[in-house]
């Protein structure tokens, strides 16, 4: 059977039991952790995952042809992974895997320019296939403030809430917003970040989303919260917006740009930004260098999106005349915070299978362990890269950011007092 011929040559370590179609037994690996027992519905369903792994274990998980018996769906992904990725898990690209799996990934790796032709239309349909599902959803997992990106663990004890705060403050303090200035907020989501900038930073904030429901969400906020004269979110491309601003911020957008247009992506920036400005992009990272999305992440969760290597963005922003001031990674926070997301959805399973159904809770929890697995073991993470169109108009050392930190700090529990400070 093929798919034991492959599983014989890939599962060298690890415990890894298989029933198959027929009630038959199989046990590959040496015996030790892991420990997984996984069972096959049909024939068909384990050929297709022999073939194509990266395609068809996500279909067979969500239909319920595989599932696990013993241990976990994380625990059978670390297994795979520890046996498939180069350098013991730690590359996402698929050096550890066989011949034909890799000439499939080696054929995504080249289609994927015209996989991520993102044109303006093509962008907006695919934000609608993720982000306007329903809000309830969203409720369900992510914290209050709905910040769907990776947050910042200060600390062993910080809560998801407290780690996304601290995220908001970290990127905040970075751009060095004075009061009043005028701030652009790249794929604002529900409106979470251009609010903080706003209460606790002065700044007067717009934002823009290709996305109808975070749109209506983010403007209740800003009238809940009365901030009108100084917050705007507009369902609007940012291709299509214009300048200048004192800060562009923009977080968790950047993946869903695309390969081909990077340059396209940094040349508007640099021509909202004002000469003296400053910009950040917070995006996910691919440490092993240039690769390809996952087959079933691109059909069923973010189509179009594409995680980036800092191989592939720092060359484009060189050649558009952008100057980069700093740049930090964010390692295994983004783990932890699917942890915690993963966690929740599994609390609330329930009341997500309410409002959609079992296939879409299978999927879900296959998409969350995945990302986990892949921010813990294969070297995804977070890049925040500060940039602007000069070297000269910020402080020459760091130390600024964690005194900026400090002072947001305090300023976070009474927030008008930013409001005050505009007016004066």
């Amino acid at each position: 059977m093929i798919f034991e011929t492959v599983l014989k040559k890939l599962v060298k370590t690890g415990d890894l039991s298989v029933t198959d179609w027929k009630g038959r037994v199989l046990r590959f690996g040496d015996g030790g952790t892991p420990h997984v027992h996984i069972k096959f519905a049909s024939a068909a369903a384990a050929r297709k995952i022999a073939l194509d792994p990266d395609l068809y274990l996500g279909e067979a998980f969500t239909s319920g042809d595989f599932s696990i018996l013993e241990g976990s769906l994380y625990d059978f992904m670390v297994l795979a992974l520890q046996n498939t990725s180069a350098n013991g898990g730690t590359s996402a690209n698929m050096n550890g895997t066989t011949f034909s799996h890799r000439a499939i990934y080696r054929l995504r790796v080249a289609m994927r320019s015209f996989d991520q032709r993102n044109t303006e239309a093509k962008a907006k349909d695919n934000v609608h296939k993720h982000y306007d599902l329903s809000g309830k959803l969203y409720d369900l997992f992510l914290d209050a403030d709905r910040q769907y990106s990776c947050a910042y663990f200060e600390n062993e004890n910080s809560t998801l809430e407290e780690a996304q705060l601290a995220k908001k403050r970290h990127i905040a303090a970075k751009l060095n917003i004075k009061p009043g200035m005028k701030v652009l907020d790249i794929g604002s989501g529900w409106g979470g970040m251009g609010i903080y900038l706003a209460q606790t930073c002065g700044a007067d904030v717009t934002g823009v989303t290709l996305s109808e429901e975070q749109i209506k969400v983010a403007n209740a906020r800003v009238k809940d919260l009365g901030l009108e004269k100084s917050v705007r979110f507009l369902l609007k491309d940012y291709r299509h917006l214009e300048g200048p601003f004192d800060r562009i911020v923009s977080v968790g957008m950047f993946e869903h740009v695309g390969i081909g247009h990077y340059k396209e992506f940094f040349s508007k920036v640099k021509s909202l930004l004002k000469p003296d400005g400053t910009a950040l992009l917070h995006s996910i990272n691919r440490s092993d260098g240039p690769g390809a999305t996952s087959a079933w992440t691109n059909k069923y969760i973010f189509p179009g999106g594409y995680i980036p290597a800092l191989s592939e963005v720092i060359p484009v922003m060189e050649k558009t005349g952008l100057y980069i001031t700093d740049i930090e990674i964010l390692r295994l926070h983004y783990a932890r915070t699917i942890r915690e997301w993963m966690n929740r959805f599994m609390a609330n399973r329930d009341k997500v299978k309410a409002l959609y159904d079992e296939r879409f809770c299978r999927m879900w929890e296959f998409y969350l362990a995945g990302a986990e697995v892949s921010f813990r073991y294969i070297g995804m993470n977070n890049f925040q890269i500060q940039f602007g169109r000069d070297q000269h108009f910020l402080p020459t050392t760091r130390d600024y950011m964690m005194t900026e930190e400090a002072r947001l700090r305090a300023l976070e529990s009474t927030p008008k007092r930013a409001a005050k400070r505009k007016k004066s």
